[in-house]
């Protein structure tokens, strides 16, 4: 465990195929103080996978690991490991409405079981120090109504959890894909604000449509954290501002999109891993300059030379000078305009 004291203000949602360890060393170049979740991991993948699920990068921290399972005993054994290797929180995916997910008896079908969510909380925090937390939806399919969801908090409560991250969502199980559930249901914030209300010992983090660093800030209003997801994988710089706009870090330095782009160039160049390729790191900043001149020649210079079978070993500091090219170009034409 990082001795790195963090609290759940703002919080970047784990994200299958997204928040890699690329991704997280990537976000954390602009945030500090934001706490960072890894994809989900199945217990299955931990203790009979090959690869090295748990692995990530020492600057990470603060960093939680998300477990998907439903067996105490696995996923004790796995919040163990974690723990062993430095994770800070331990989280359990209650909230992932995937056919693939429900099928392994683990995500959002568990709110119908929270008697078994307990069980695995219980188990967890039998084995390990850190902290145990769930993420969530408000509900599903027709258990939709407050006092389904509050039924379900209070029985994982009792078992000892006292942190729960919520998507501001209820699930479909059927007929609705991963992409739709979480688009398609409504946001209902309002519940989770009246979840606070009600449980005002529980600390309480809100996920699900949030875009701006001023939603959050209106959001934190209400509850205790709040977790963004989509948006900050699409345009990354928000994390940024985040440090000192939400965590009231007056000291905190931020790097310009440049100074970024080359500390990542030199994050391709340290890696060993033999199968690695510098598209594993760099699909992850295509929306570095999202809104910026030459935000559109960034993402199709990556996308156009960062694959293939002979990648480009310079592929960001030849897409930065393309980028740069381009602003110079802008500025130029603009100066004679005016």
């Amino acid at each position: 465990m990082s001795d790195i004291s963090f609290n759940r203000k703002f919080s970047v949602a784990p994200m299958l195929d997204w928040t890699d360890r690329h991704c997280r060393y990537f976000l954390r170049l602009m945030s500090k103080h934001t706490l960072l979740y890894t994809e989900m991991v199945t217990t299955g993948a931990i203790i009979y996978g090959k690869g090295d699920y748990l692995g990530y990068n020492k600057e990470e921290h603060p960093i939680a690991v998300q477990l998907g399972g439903s067996d105490p005993s696995d996923m004790a054994e796995c919040a163990e490991l974690s723990q062993e290797r430095g994770y800070d929180e331990v989280n359990i995916n209650v909230g992932c409405p995937s056919d693939r997910v429900k099928n392994g008896s683990f995500g959002a079908c568990l709110m119908a079981q929270p008697e078994v969510v307990a069980s695995c909380v219980k188990a967890m925090q039998s084995a390990v120090d850190i902290p145990v937390t769930v993420k969530c939806r408000i509900g599903i399919d027709d258990m939709d109504e407050d006092e389904d969801f509050t039924r379900f908090i209070d029985t994982v409560a009792d078992a000892g959890c006292d942190t729960f991250i919520v998507h501001a969502r209820k699930a479909w199980l059927q007929g609705l894909s991963p992409k739709e559930n979480r688009e398609i249901p409504p946001l209902n914030y309002p519940r989770v604000h009246r979840l606070k209300q009600a449980r005002p010992e529980l600390s309480i983090s809100i996920n699900g449509g949030i875009k701006t660093l001023a939603e959050t800030q209106q959001q934190l209003e209400s509850v205790d954290g709040v977790m963004v997801g989509r948006e900050v994988y699409a345009n990354p710089f928000i994390m940024s501002s985040v440090d000192k706009d939400i965590f009231g870090d007056a000291n905190a330095q931020s790097l310009s999109r440049r100074e970024i782009v080359l500390q990542m160039q030199q994050y391709i160049e340290r890696q060993e891993d033999p199968y690695f390729k510098p598209w594993h790191a760099a699909r992850h900043i295509l929306g570095l300059y999202q809104g910026q001149a030459g935000g559109r020649i960034w993402r199709r210079y990556l996308s156009q030379n960062g694959t293939g079978k002979n990648p480009d070993p310079n592929l960001l500091l030849n897409a930065l000078d393309a980028v740069e090219s381009a602003q110079r170009e802008v500025a130029e034409y603009n100066s004679q305009k005016d």
